[in-house]
């Protein structure tokens, strides 16, 4: 099988113009240098002997460069380049391009189109890496085919490319002879040794005169005036080494090509992570993360969390510590030398933690009890082993989903799983017999479990031997040893090694990679589970990866989320090598260690970073290739002049702020369609600038600065007799007594822990979205979430009857009947901690509620009332068009709602000639009750024809039925109820507090009481 390649693809295309077209009016041309042979050299024979040369020529001048160079920008939209920048004997040009889109495929055209139409013969491509260098080389055999095709005058073969070999340097030679395109790659970190004016004579293998070439090889390579192209610039040319050795190799212009630049030097073309996505030239990411919620302890929960040594030695741990409401919650704690855990946390079961050392250079805590954690690990939690098996199974999971959708389709799915170390995959024996690792041992108990499943079987035919099947599926991609063998030393084997990515084992490796790349991608190949090490993730861009999982080990942690999807970014291929494009095929799930929401964060955090994205942010030159007239075929342009213009009115207005960053108000105005640029442009201008504008600026769902207003007192009404009259009739404060008889509650909560808790060992939540990247940022949907049961024994349990009795101060005896009455007290040893936390909750709960049945309020007396003239003190601000409506009949001139049911309320008080004013009461307006305070939404006046006058106090809620209501909220409702009854024969009025779940029903309420 081989990957087909599509010449005409209009991304790639503009990114090979984008370079051509900077030498727009080059002719054709090359220039000759004579290359002496060694023999005329040494011996001075006769010059017939010796060869011509072939370099690159320019003949155009600095001034067409500059011209060319920024038409092409404004074409882009970019910031054209200043004439200072660009230098003709410097030639630096930069392209921005996303990885997965095509970027080695754009320079190898752009080489072919230099080649066709201005005669360039020479190209360098400077890599950063061994991975990447293999990758190139890979792409160079791949494409011969491809450009052969498109462009047989080149005389295109696998000899017009090769990798620099300091060993070999007759190629050097045989570059600068040859008379057609020649194409050498160079990993950076080789050729700058060589190159190295410090080195010792040794590794001045480029510097010094060479025997066998008649010449020092550098000045060959400098005499062709070459064009460099930069793979990666951030890393081929971070240091002031790597810059010198580019800059030795003479060339005629380098060209920068990257994703993640550190500097843009002459940005020519920007195909960013937002423009690739929204075209959907990778695959759509979808995060699913595997989160442990409400895990049990087994005994005491600690995890070492950091340590550090600057001022004075501490560490940070991770424990349970008990909250004020006597539930206990992970929290990140600093302790010290001698720090007592029980102290800290004020649970029993840290009673013997007492921190004995902290060792920062060894990177464990030891307690005095004889414990001792290292650095990311942890007692007493969740098994990780567990948590991997999920992850591992889950993967699976999504691998074989896709491959009922994909196989039909001629698309063979594959999954990545990055591991730290390769014990973890495969582990030897002293004669080099080999075993599954505990990660492939989980991986193939799963695997056959799910692929029995019902959904699975249109996939499978029938497999005759199962453990010879699964063993097939999956293989590792490690770098190479050799041991020797416990019974003969001189006879060896291979095994896989830990490795770090960047040594002489690891080159094999990422030829292998690449060498097996096609074959994966075809069915006649089993493999579709890959195990690899994560060092070694930069050499893996297989287009048909659809699952990456990073099995981390405890205590590691990476927040390089684009470097983690970059791996499966690449549209996939079906099995005639065609790209396959839209999102409902080309989805990659990764499958996340943290949350969703921190990947999310992390991942935009990323972009910034590498990028230079700043989401929501617009430039002076946003506009400059808005096109406002066609002329022929050449499209006329706004200009960076006018798009200046357009920045600096856009900032005058306060859309945007100095940065750039797209304010509330513009985003407001987007919505409404009423922006204002400054000045008139004809529509078909106008929409591509207000296209612009709300492509970066993303969501528009805010709650808008500009609209908030500050709601001031409506005299009219809170100075009226009838609102005076309401406000006397509720103002007054009371206080209460209660009684209660204890074996009925100890009855009550044995009932209700045995019906009502139910406690596991912890949920594990899958939570898998899908991300949406723009200008405005990284978002995403409402995740779709599965939970499953942790399964683990708890072997230390705490002492729950002294827990207990210190939360609720109910008697040892009390808490003794309860726990032997309840029927699950079996649940405690799957989770000690939730069921205690579980039994707390609801002997408290019980206590208040047989208070609340026994409880009489009594009036305090006239002098203790909320006084009306607290209104003027109250400053009200809400948001005209999402939670305010105007009132004439409240204290307020308008009604701030916190619900749809608060609102339609509202409009019905306003509309409803029977309602004569109306409050809704403010938060200081409180009834103590033993459930905590009380505060009610609404305070009525209803009239009938100007005689009978009735008195509310309304609580609305979303359903009429008490009965679905909270305890807790039926107590306090109750308690209010109370309450009001008081106070109707203290003020001698009908004055009631009811719940209501609409206007209508309000109305028919008022009613019914005449």
């Amino acid at each position: 099988m081989k990957i087909k390649f599509v010449s005409g693809l209009e991304h790639q295309q503009d990114g090979v113009e984008a370079i051509v077209d900077i030498f727009k009016g080059q002719e054709v041309c090359t220039s000759n240098f004579t290359v002496f042979s060694p023999e005329y050299i040494n011996a001075q024979q006769r010059l017939s002997q010796n060869e011509l040369g072939y370099a690159n020529k320019l003949q155009i001048n600095e001034a067409q460069i500059i011209d060319n160079a920024q038409k092409v920008q404004l074409k882009n939209g970019l910031r054209p380049s200043l004439s200072n920048e660009i230098d003709i004997n410097h030639l630096d040009f930069s392209i921005e391009m996303e990885t997965g889109t095509g970027k080695t495929y754009v320079y190898l055209k752009t080489i072919m189109e230099m080649q066709r139409q201005y005669g360039f013969k020479k190209f360098i491509i400077v890599v950063p890496s061994i991975p990447i260098k293999e990758g190139v080389f890979k792409s160079l055999q791949m494409t011969v085919d491809h450009f052969n095709e498109h462009y047989p005058e080149a005389i295109y073969n696998e000899k017009s490319f090769f990798v620099y070999d300091s060993s070999d340097l007759s190629s050097v030679r045989d570059f600068a002879i040859n008379d057609r395109l020649q194409i050498m790659v160079i990993n950076i970190q080789a050729f700058a040794k060589d190159i190295d004016e410090s080195s010792s004579k040794t590794n001045r293998i480029l510097l010094d005169y060479n025997d066998k070439l008649g010449y020092k090889p550098i000045s060959l390579l400098q005499n062709t005036r070459p064009f460099v192209i930069v793979d990666e610039p951030q890393s081929t040319m971070s240091s002031p080494l790597q810059k010198k050795s580019i800059k030795n190799l003479n060339p005629l212009a380098v060209f920068r090509y990257s994703a993640t630049h550190t500097e843009k030097i002459n940005l020519m073309y920007k195909l960013d992570a937002v423009d690739a996505y929204n075209q959907q030239l990778v695959k759509q990411i979808e995060v699913a993360s595997v989160m442990v919620d409400g895990a049990a302890s087994s005994g005491a929960y600690i995890k070492l969390v950091s340590l550090q040594n600057r001022n004075g030695i501490s560490a940070k741990v991770e424990i349970e510590v008990k909250g004020r409401d006597g539930k206990a919650k992970r929290e990140t704690k600093e302790i010290k030398q001698n720090t007592d855990l029980l102290q800290v946390t004020k649970l029993p079961q840290y009673a013997d933690y007492f921190v004995k050392d902290i060792y920062v250079d060894q990177e464990y805590i030891e307690f005095t009890n004889g414990t001792e954690i290292s650095l990311g690990h942890s007692i007493g939690a969740v098994d990780d082993l567990m948590i991997k098996r999920y992850q591992i199974r889950k993967t699976i999971e999504e691998h074989l989903d896709k491959e009922v959708r994909l196989n039909p389709k001629g698309i063979k799915v594959l999954s990545l799983f990055f591991i730290d170390a390769v014990k973890h995959y495969r582990v030897y024996d002293d004669e080099g017999n080999q075993q599954n690792g505990d990660y492939a041992t989980i991986f193939e108990e799963e695997y056959k479990k799910l692929i029995k499943s019902t959904k699975y079987q249109s996939i499978f035919n029938e497999i005759k031997d199962l453990d010879s099947e699964v063993s097939q599926i999956h293989n590792g991609y490690f770098s190479i040893d050799k041991q020797s063998k416990a019974s003969n030393k001189k006879d060896k084997f291979e095994l896989f090694k830990d490795t770090s990515g960047s040594v002489k084992a690891d080159e094999d490796t990422y030829s292998l990679i690449m060498k097996d790349k096609e074959k994966l991608l075809s069915f006649d190949s089993k493999l579709r589970f890959i195990f690899s090490h994560s060092a070694l993730k930069e050499g893996w861009d297989n287009p048909n990866v659809f699952q990456i999982c990073t099995l981390k080990e405890a205590g590691q942690s990476d927040n390089k989320r684009r470097q983690e999807i970059g791996r499966g970014l690449r549209l996939a291929v079906n099995q005639e090598g065609e790209r396959v494009y839209g999102f409902e095929v080309n989805t990659l799930t990764v499958m996340a260690s943290v949350s969703y929401e921190q990947f999310v964060d992390e991942l935009q955090k990323n972009i910034e970073e590498e990028t230079g994205i700043k989401f929501g942010i617009l430039q002076t030159h946003s506009f400059s290739n808005v096109v406002i007239s066609m002329n022929g075929n050449d499209p006329e342009y706004l200009g960076h002049h006018k798009s200046e213009e357009i920045f600096n009115h856009l900032l005058l207005k306060q859309y945007i702020n100095t940065k750039g960053k797209i304010q509330d108000l513009l985003k407001e105005d987007i919505k409404e369609g009423t922006v204002d640029l400054g000045q008139d442009f004809e529509k078909h201008i106008e929409e591509q600038i207000i296209k612009e504008i709300t492509r970066t600026a993303g969501r528009l769902d805010v709650k808008n600065n500009a609209t908030k207003e500050t709601v001031k007192l409506n005299k009219q009404v809170f100075l009226s007799e009838d609102f005076k009259n309401l406000w006397d009739k509720i103002k007054f404060k009371t206080t209460y007594s209660v009684d209660f008889k204890s074996d009925t509650l100890i009855k009550e909560c044995i009932k209700n822990i045995s019906n009502r808790l139910v406690v596991n060992g912890g949920k594990l939540s899958y939570d898998k979205i899908k991300l949406d990247i723009t200008e405005g940022g990284v978002t995403f949907n409402e995740p779709n979430t599965n939970y499953d049961v942790v399964k683990q024994e708890v072997s230390v349990l705490p002492d729950i009857i002294s827990y207990l009795q210190n939360e609720t101060r109910l008697t040892r005896k009390s808490i003794v009947e309860i726990l032997r009455g309840c029927d699950n007290l079996s649940y405690f040893k799957i989770n000690p901690q939730k069921y205690i936390e579980g039994c707390i909750d609801i002997v408290n709960e019980q206590m208040r509620l047989h208070i609340v049945d026994g409880i009489v309020y009594k009036s305090i007396g006239q002098n203790e009332y909320f006084s009306q003239e607290l209104f003027e003190n109250e400053e009200l601000t809400g948001y005209l068009k999402s939670n305010m409506i105007e009132s004439s009949k409240s204290p307020f001139e308008f009604t701030i709602y916190d619900s749809g049911i608060e609102k339609e309320l509202s409009k019905e008080f306003e509309k409803n000639n029977n309602v004569k004013v109306y409050a809704k009461l403010p938060n200081w307006f409180k009834i103590e009750t033993p459930l905590g305070n009380y505060n009610p939404d609404w305070a009525v006046l209803f009239e009938i024809e100007g005689k009978e006058q009735l008195y509310f106090v309304v609580e609305s809620k979303g359903t009429l039925g008490y009965d679905f209501l909270r305890p807790a909220e039926q107590g306090k409702i109750d308690c209010g109820k109370k309450h009001f009854e008081e106070l109707s024969k203290t003020t001698n009025s009908n004055i009631k507090l009811e719940l209501v779940s609409n206007g209508e029903n309000f109305v028919d309420l008022a009613l019914s009481k005449l």
